[in-house]
């Protein structure tokens, strides 16, 4: 009797995908917010004040067959001084090697007249999805306006999609839009890592994230921290933190009446670093003066702002 043997070849393994996908857009429209919902971490720190993000932070999404770079940048606005230059400039850098652009704006935002929006026109050969987002604070009609105007504004985006990243709705969909964009290319990164960032700036983030929730005005946007000493151990992790200010009234506000605020900080913080991190945290911080730092050169170098 002849016998037929069924066909035991493996299919063909899927061609390994590998790019860069910026996130660029205004203050305050959402962007730290998508990354953490893309990445299901919370890598960036998120306040409702407006030029929270300083720096480009990389957010690495593995699977099987892909890496997926994410980068969160600062939120685009004109320069007025040193520390806003070295922030657009990673906005910049970050158009210049992405495979993607996520272009975030919200129902409420219009950028038509900006030099952002020109130069998008003109980025043929990039993929951009231009993102509504915070549709969840809008009706239908609002939203189905929104993304009509945008198609006109920027008809060179690949697509126009209304999203919610705080609700995460959209993001789904998102994410297997951005994969079918993907190059065919090797991991860039080891498939365990994360971020291209050290436990130590994200220890800093999360300070710099408290000062902007507790405190109000000019007063979050004159301090960077510095990570002294960060000391892992088997149960606890013992960091020495600085809280640079411009002036030394700044100082007084930043620790408070007898300690008090400076105290809340540091508790918040501490909290926040635990549930990070998965492990108790012995934290320390000191405040120093640091004058105009925002637009000292060498300052900025130290604090990590030079490209």
């Amino acid at each position: 009797m002849q016998t037929y043997l069924k066909n035991t070849v493996n299919p063909e393994p899927k061609p390994h995908r590998a790019g860069f996908v910026s996130i660029i857009g205004k203050p305050n429209v959402g962007k730290s917010t998508l990354m953490n919902a893309l990445m299901g971490e919370r890598l960036s720190i998120v306040t409702s004040k407006a030029q929270t993000t300083r720096h480009r932070i990389l957010g690495i999404l593995n699977g099987d067959d892909f890496q997926l770079v994410y980068s969160d940048t600062p939120g685009i606005i004109q320069p007025k001084y040193e520390l806003h230059n070295a922030m657009m400039s990673f906005v910049y850098s970050s158009l210049e090697d992405a495979d993607v652009v996520l272009f975030v704006t919200d129902i409420y935002e219009k950028h038509d007249e900006e030099p952002v929006v020109e130069r998008l026109r003109k980025m043929v050969d990039t993929p951009i999805l231009l993102l509504v987002n915070k549709i969840d604070q809008a009706d239908q009609a609002e939203v189905e306006a929104k993304v009509e105007y945008w198609r006109e504004q920027l008809p060179n985006a690949a697509r126009v999609l209304p999203i919610s990243a705080l609700e995460k709705f959209g993001t789904g969909e998102l994410l297997d839009l951005v994969l079918g964009y993907l190059p065919e290319h090797p991991a860039y990164y080891p498939k365990d890592e994360l971020t291209d960032k050290p436990e130590r700036f994200f220890a800093a983030e999360m300070i710099r994230e408290k000062i902007f929730k507790l405190y109000k005005k000019e007063v979050p946007y004159s301090c960077e921290v510095g990570i002294e000493e960060f000391k892992e151990e088997e149960d606890i992790i013992r960091i020495r933190a600085t809280i640079y200010v411009e002036r030394a009234s700044q100082k007084g506000i930043i620790i408070g009446n007898k300690g008090e605020a400076l105290k809340k900080v540091g508790t918040w913080a501490r909290e926040e670093m635990e549930k990070f991190f998965q492990k108790k945290v012995f934290l320390e911080t000191h405040v120093k003066v640091n004058e105009n730092w925002r637009t000292d050169p060498k300052a900025l170098n130290r604090f990590g702002y030079s490209q």
